[in-house]
């Protein structure tokens, strides 16, 4: 994020608040949400998790969002200069589509150890013997994002007694 411009940042960070809103909709999905933005800012798709709903294995924010994406835009599916912004980030599968789409930047809010393909475990978008690498910006309100992940797998539980 240093290398951004103070407006920029200010973007990243407002386009990452509709992601979060995105993301608390998930219902029973883990909560992760994902927009994609045209080059000149403009929302093209929103999605947040739907595994459980829709009983789909890849039916994973960034999927979902980058499939309307595809649909709404210009371009058909390559989403070149088109940012796709995801609460968590992204796993191998999506980190791949991402780059199989021509994204020209991911931003993503929370790092995720376990499974992350954006620079924790995986680095995908910047391995040099593929064909596109989008840019990547993480860390865009992490706390946030790890509240909703927090909130999700420890509920606040009532210790109020009987």
């Amino acid at each position: 994020m240093d290398r951004l411009s103070p407006s920029r940042r200010q973007t990243h960070r407002s386009w990452m608040r509709r992601a979060l809103e995105v993301a608390a909709r998930a219902g029973p999905d883990i909560p992760i949400g994902a927009v994609v933005y045209d080059p000149d800012g403009r929302e093209l798709a929103a999605a947040h998790n739907q595994r459980e709903a829709l009983g789909d294995p890849t039916a994973h924010a960034e999927i979902l969002a980058l499939r309307q994406a595809a649909t709404r835009h210009g371009d058909g599916w390559r989403l070149e200069r088109c940012t796709l912004v995801v609460t968590i980030e992204p796993c191998a599968m999506c980190a791949g589509a991402a780059v199989n789409a021509r994204i020209g930047q991911i931003v993503f809010a929370a790092w995720e150890p376990k499974t992350g393909a954006v620079g924790s475990l995986w680095d995908l978008p910047r391995d040099e013997r593929l064909n596109h690498r989008p840019e990547v910006y993480g860390g865009v309100l992490p706390d946030e994002a790890a509240a909703l992940m927090r909130d999700f797998f420890v509920p606040e539980t009532d210790n109020g007694g009987p």
